[in-house]
């Protein structure tokens, strides 16, 4: 039995191929473009998108069916009857409707969004995008007035157009402030709070079942898997426990924790209740949300800024670390996440000196997204046990010297699987499980173990985000 994970990403497009008797690999991966129109705004093109899932998923043959993964938050709208777009994707990284949100908090709504989606006020979630293109975008409008406006994530315009299905399924659903996190249906008050009339979306489905069919060179397969990428990569870390958790270092930081039936939330410490995933014909599974903007983002940009070229040669660095020296960095470079919410923080180097070089500065950005994952982690941990060693995968579990960096200071052992596919994963497994081919966990992993106790340096890190979101020019 065989099956192809097609994962959406924020960067790219791939698939996997999970296949009994074979190792798992990549059979196709694409990259796509990333508009900034404005400053702040951030899109993808919606035909390329489509285009680059059906080319991932006709790079396999004899497949039994497909499952895919989307980028959560990111949103358009398109015709019902035509299944064209009408809008560009608004990425999740977009913060054009800032404003908006910050007049919904001062008129007191954070409250009523927390006690029923579980999220808070934020652009980063789909609400307030949905909300933009309906008010800015002529043709939505006209569409919405006739009665064939779709506006919804990513996975229902992929399955809308793909399958006939215009679905999304409740992981997805669960990250765009609309969803009544405690009944996993559309919430009327939410819905009219943000300005999204409830008709236009989707219908809310379980993350596994019957998706309709692909036609994939030539055959129709069936999708029978839809999930958030995050929640995917849950299930591929192999997290099914209460306390079992997982952070991904992709182009954000993004925890996430099983707490099973429970919904725990626990706004005090910005961490947002979400759905895991839920099977078709079985109760929803529980999880805690923490997620970190810039992680890969915060190296990326270093590299853009010519500290560095070749990602081999800052895996490891001589001498005490960077924070022990001095030298610290808040990778806020699109506000701060979780346990902060802060959107008008910004990035921060504090402790330059003559003698500071390109590498200091470096190893300061890597020792930044460590620090901030380590809030989220530390927060998790406070609300729930986490059980056994913490589970990481992404890009930046490569970097050697920020894996063990991590590890003195959140003084707990990293599990670090050797598929850096987990997602992919995720995504394969629970699509297997759909036509009765069940695929083994593999243990094959690395443990990086604590060396030193970093800890007493969050107090400097701490007072370095304080700095940063106080950095508020032109006020007095």
């Amino acid at each position: 039995m065989a099956v192809v994970a097609i994962d959406q990403g924020t960067t790219s497009t791939r698939s996997l191929l999970l296949a009994k008797g074979r190792a798992p690999r990549v059979l196709r991966a694409i990259e796509h473009k990333q508009i900034y129109p404005q400053p702040g705004w951030v899109e993808h093109d919606q035909e390329e998108l489509v285009g680059n899932i059906l080319l991932c998923a006709e790079a396999a043959d004899d497949i039994e069916a497909i499952g895919i993964d989307n980028q959560g938050e990111s949103c358009l709208a398109w015709d019902r009857e035509t299944k064209a777009a009408v809008s560009p994707v608004l990425v999740w990284q977009d913060n054009r409707t800032q404003t908006a949100i910050d007049r919904l908090k001062a008129e007191g709504a954070e409250a009523v969004v927390l006690e029923r989606a579980g999220l808070p006020l934020d652009s980063y979630f789909s609400a307030s995008k949905l909300a933009w293109i309906l008010e800015n975008n002529p043709e939505a409008r006209r569409l919405a007035a006739e009665g064939r406006l779709c506006l919804g994530t990513t996975d229902a315009f992929f399955l809308d157009r793909l399958t006939g299905h215009c679905v999304t399924d409740i992981t997805t659903a669960s990250r765009t402030s609309l969803m009544n996190l405690a009944s996993g249906a559309w919430d009327p008050d939410l819905c009219a709070l943000f300005g999204v009339p409830m008709d236009a979306l989707p219908q809310i489905v379980p993350s596994t079942g019957d998706f309709g069919v692909m036609q994939v060179n030539g055959r129709a397969v069936p999708v029978a898997a839809s999930i958030v990428d995050q929640q995917a990569a849950l299930y591929g870390h192999g997290c099914r426990a209460a306390g079992d958790a997982k952070i991904t270092f992709g182009t954000g930081a993004f925890a996430l924790m099983v707490t099973g039936a429970e919904i725990h939330r626990a706004p005090e410490k910005g961490l947002l209740p979400t759905v895991a995933w839920q099977k078709e014909g079985e109760a929803p599974v529980y999880g805690l949300d923490g997620g970190v903007y810039s992680a890969s983002a915060a190296v990326n940009w270093a590299r853009s800024l010519g500290l560095f070229e070749e990602f081999d040669t800052i895996n490891s660095f001589d001498g005490p670390s960077a924070i022990e020296r001095g030298l610290a960095f808040v990778p806020a470079l699109t506000g701060l996440a979780c346990p902060h919410w802060d959107r008008k923080a910004r990035g921060l180097w504090l402790g330059m000196a003559l003698e500071t070089t390109q590498r200091d500065l470096v190893q300061a950005v890597l020792e930044g997204v460590a620090f901030r994952a380590a809030e989220v982690l530390t927060a998790m941990n406070e609300r729930v046990a986490m059980a056994g060693p913490l589970s990481i995968d992404g890009g930046m579990a490569a970097n050697g010297y920020f894996l063990q960096f991590l590890a003195d200071i959140l003084q707990r052992d990293l599990a670090v699987p050797q598929s850096g596919e987990l997602t992919a994963m995720g995504t394969a497994r629970l699509t297997a499980e759909v036509i009765g081919a069940v695929a083994e966990e593999t243990d094959d992993v690395s443990v990086v173990k604590p060396r030193v106790d970093l800890d007493r340096h969050r107090a400097d890190f701490s007072k370095a985000v304080d700095l940063c979101r106080s950095w508020a020019p032109g006020q007095a």
